[in-house]
């Protein structure tokens, strides 16, 4: 595993100033129009935060003294990249916000040169999932749509843009990291409009997918409002108290009102579903799991994502350690799933070593100490 610190050196000594990455292109031109005129001159500013400018000066086509006028009343970024993770394929950030609070993203890289960035919504998360390493943490605060894009855009100046000759050179954007996105929509609807801009990053929705534990009013507002992104639901279990267990944030949002807002969100044209099974060895395995799952996706589109349970030390249910599944365990569970015809898929386990997996996203690396 390799550490890097200090990548990004803008400091927050400039408090109160704003920051113009992660802002429209109509944003910028009203935060500078009482000093920049020229509509192009806007452009190339909002071109170079999308192309991975970390500081004013990088913007050559700007005269000397705009980038200098620029640099004394704005900040580039809000937040900073204190330290990154490498694993192999995967890279985790670690990001230091304007308040202190620290937040992580994860670059994964599915081994044929497609990238997918993982972004958090929140500092810390409400849900409080038992097999989750950022729930254990509690919930600090939404993230503003600017810190949501920022991720996107620290995680791209991290790429090996050498290597690729694309008009993205990220794949896939995921909104899997820390925090319940459906708690945060407003921000996150503002977020995806800026992905999807054609005159920005121009990202289609189809490759944006949003994982949430499942908050009715808030899926309901997504299916009468469409479009949105891809959907994926962490179901993890549709027994609803073994899942009330697990998943405390499921008491206010059963399942039946959770699966009739995914097939309003269907019926209005939103598309396939993932269903998320974070597999807990000896919990939520065994026929009966696998019936009711079946039950769930009965007259939905859907397809079952297996996601093994990735080690989190301290973490416990009904008094005993959490431990991920063995091969056998998630090998049958599989087959019992297939024999109801459903369409079932394996996550690929990418990050493990730098606590950069699903449900390991929580601030302190494996080999940090925990203070």
């Amino acid at each position: 595993m390799k550490i890097k610190q200090g990548l990004q050196k803008q400091s927050f000594q400039k408090h109160g100033f704003q920051s113009l990455a992660g802002l429209s292109l109509y944003e910028i031109k009203e935060l500078v129009s009482d000093f920049i005129i020229q509509d192009f001159r806007v452009k190339q500013i909002f071109n170079w935060i999308l192309c991975g400018a970390k500081d004013f000066s990088q913007m050559t086509n700007l005269p000397v003294s705009l980038q200098k006028e620029l640099s004394e009343r704005f900040l580039l970024y809000s937040s900073t990249i204190e330290k990154v993770y490498e694993d192999g394929e995967t890279k985790k950030i670690v990001i230091s916000l304007k308040d202190g609070f620290k937040i992580e993203a994860v670059l994964l890289n599915d081994g044929k040169d497609r990238l997918t960035a993982c972004i958090s919504t929140q500092a810390g998360c409400p849900a409080g999932c038992v097999f989750c390493k950022t729930g254990f943490l509690g919930f600090k605060r939404n993230l503003e749509k600017t810190e949501i894009i920022e991720q996107y855009l620290h995680l791209k100046s991290i790429c090996d843009e050498g290597k690729r000759k694309k008009e993205h050179i990220i794949d896939n954007i995921v909104v899997m990291g820390m925090g319940e996105p459906l708690l945060n929509l407003e921000n996150l609807k503002k977020a995806i409009d800026f992905f999807n801009d054609k005159d920005g990053l121009n990202f289609s929705r189809r490759r944006i997918t949003v994982s949430t534990c499942g908050i009715c009013n808030s899926l309901f507002e997504i299916a009468n409002t469409l479009p949105f992104a891809r959907l994926a639901l962490s179901l993890t279990t549709a027994d609803e108290t073994l899942r009330k267990k697990l998943m405390p944030v499921s008491a206010g949002n059963p399942l039946h009102e959770i699966r009739n807002a995914l097939l309003l969100f269907q019926k209005n044209g939103g598309g396939r579903i993932t269903l998320e099974i974070p597999l807990l060895g000896g919990i939520n395995t065994g026929e009966k799991d696998a019936k009711l799952i079946f039950e769930f996706a009965k007259g939905l589109e859907t397809v079952i994502n297996i996601i093994p349970w990735n080690p989190v030390e301290g973490l416990f249910f009904e008094g005993n350690a959490l431990k991920e599944p063995d091969k056998k365990e998630t090998g049958e569970f599989i087959k019992m799933l297939e024999s109801y015809n459903l369409k079932t898929t394996m996550r690929l386990r990418k990050g493990r070593s730098v606590m950069g997996a699903c449900g390991q996203l929580g601030n302190i690396s494996p080999n940090e100490p925990k203070n």
